[in-house]
């Protein structure tokens, strides 16, 4: 990885960090692909059992494209004739939102600042959403006359609704932290003091839990959204069964017994 962002397992936990706080962690091509890799890294190693996805500095989690390295970009694309520029939604926002959302194990974002356009896309991409109370979320796309990416058009209305999440990408506005909050975008609200700490203790515990059963659960909930009731039973049953023969549900069964607290092995 770059310095553009940290990288570094421990005890089963993938942290990440967007490490550009001087420009208000906005996405540079150099930036978009350490994160790329960083997060298929962090969704293919076995060894991990949850991800911590988290930025440097007070202001802002990620501010989404770097416009200024973008003007050179598309002046260099006008001068070629080509749509190059553009590409990075399919060779760096897709692959990034992809690895967080399908990763076979639970995500946590901890939005310690501003997240909008991309940055609000890929917290949406997380299972779980830690905000400072001086964080900001904002669409931005219409904004700069852009259509939405990073999953942001799936992922909204999901969350907000279709109605709500129409408003906020056609009239592109400051979200503050409580907002966030009643909207469900924000799981949980914290004062900025206390994000990381509190977001690693909730990570952490995700790390130490019966990884087999969480990502089934994230999948389950995948899946149900875009399917049938039948469906999801049929998936609800294929899951369990995956669940059902993982060595930590009988550690769990067996502590349950016992009266002791599951010391799980993510297997």
């Amino acid at each position: 990885m770059t310095d553009t962002v940290l990288y570094e397992v421990s005890d089963g936990l993938a942290t990440i960090t967007l490490n550009r706080p001087e420009a208000m962690n906005a996405l540079n091509v150099r930036t978009k692909v350490a994160l790329r890799e960083a997060v298929r890294s962090a969704a293919d190693d076995g060894a991990v059992r949850a991800v911590l996805l988290t930025a440097a500095g007070e202001r802002a989690f990620c501010v989404g494209q770097d416009l200024k390295e973008h003007i050179g970009l598309l002046a260099a694309d006008r001068e070629a004739g080509s749509g190059q520029t553009m590409g990075t939604v399919r060779e760096h926002y897709n692959p990034i939102v992809r690895a967080l959302a399908g990763a076979a194990k639970p995500v946590v974002a901890a939005v310690n600042g501003v997240a909008a356009g991309a940055g609000f896309g890929f917290a949406l991409a997380a299972d779980y959403r830690i905000v400072a109370d001086t964080a900001a979320f904002n669409t931005s796309f219409a904004g700069v006359a852009l259509a939405a990416d990073s999953g942001v058009s799936w992922t909204l209305p999901r969350v907000v609704g279709p109605g709500r999440a129409t408003d906020l990408l056609l009239f592109p506005r400051s979200i503050s932290a409580q907002e966030a909050y009643e909207l469900g975008i924000a799981n949980r609200l914290v004062p900025a003091g206390e994000l990381r700490a509190e977001a690693e203790k909730v990570a952490r515990a995700l790390a130490e839990g019966p990884t087999v059963a969480l990502a089934a659960l994230k999948e389950s909930v995948a899946y149900g959204l875009t399917h049938s009731l039948e469906e999801t039973l049929e998936k609800e049953d294929e899951l369990q069964a995956r669940a059902g023969s993982s060595e930590d549900h009988a550690i769990a069964v067996q502590a349950f017994v016992n009266k002791e607290k599951p010391k799980y092995l993510g297997r």
